[in-house]
């Protein structure tokens, strides 16, 4: 049924698009005018082109400790991850600091989930719908997936059961954010379980020692986190730097819709990216 509203809403829409795309070249420019940031206090030069990808950001947890989020991005960060939650009982004892940090200081940022492999999905699910909030100027979640192996619940898992409990995480973390996940991964977990599986989500690899296409055959990145032992302004300690894929004009897709700009032809039709809903 036509509703006799929507030429206003079309309208209404228009100019929020509008005065969205506004706000954010008016936040891109302070760092967006320095093209790569090379902080880093062991450089490796198979991560060479990294540096030079115009879209810089970190991810954090309580070992960064207290975080100037306005002099990280005035040496050039566009965007943080923070760790949130890990398993079925654990929240980072930073999250909510950082959470209203990088909000206060106008910078992008997401939570991500440490996925265990010896408790539910359903209780990590739980978990994480009940500490992390669902802001809608947030990035999208994500769920880090890495082998357990500083912990008592070691690699001794069916890889089908693990994919099992992966999709319900990542369908959860999506209905309770309305906006579609993206899996963080290391060489060995997306080797030994992820490889040759078939996703909707965006991925951000890391690969610190050469660009990822050597490392995953055959998977496209959203974000690719290059060092582990990045310098930067606001930051006290090393700390994992990242680069977005694409340009800049990527970024704003991506700010605006929450989804992988090379995933809004499949992703769009189905109500699943922001702007597109």
């Amino acid at each position: 049924m036509r509703s006799a509203y929507r030429p206003a809403l079309i309208v209404l829409k228009s100019l929020a698009l509008v005065l969205t795309l506004a706000a954010l070249a008016a936040c891109a420019r302070s760092p967006g005018t320095r093209v790569g940031v090379p902080g880093d206090s062991d450089p490796h030069a198979g991560v060479a082109r990294a540096r030079s990808l115009p879209i810089q950001g970190l991810d954090v947890a309580r070992y960064q400790g207290r975080i100037d989020f306005n002099a990280a991005r005035a040496g050039g960060i566009h965007f943080v991850y923070m760790k949130s939650t890990e398993g079925k009982d654990y929240i980072d004892p930073n999250f909510y600091a950082n959470w209203e940090g990088a909000r206060s200081a106008g910078m992008a940022r997401g939570a991500y989930h440490f996925m265990t492999w010896c408790s539910l999905a359903a209780e990590q699910a739980a978990w994480f719908v009940r500490n992390v909030p669902n802001d809608p100027d947030a990035l999208p979640p994500v769920l880090d997936l890495e082998w357990n192996n500083h912990s008592r619940c070691k690699n001794r898992h069916n890889r089908a059961d693990i994919l099992e409990k992966v999709r319900v995480m990542l369908a959860a973390m999506e209905a309770h954010t309305g906006k579609v996940p993206i899996i963080y991964t290391d060489i060995n977990f997306h080797r030994d379980v992820l490889a040759g599986e078939r996703f909707d989500n965006a991925f951000w690899l890391r690969s610190t020692a050469a660009e990822p296409h050597h490392k995953y055959h055959g998977r496209d990145w959203l974000f690719w986190q290059w060092t582990q032992t990045g310098t930067m302004s606001g930051v006290n300690t090393e700390v994992d730097r990242n680069a977005f894929y694409g340009r800049v004009e990527d970024w704003y897709t991506f700010l605006l819709t929450g989804c992988d700009p090379r995933l809004l032809d499949r992703l769009g039709p189905q109500g699943r990216c922001g702007s597109l809903k």
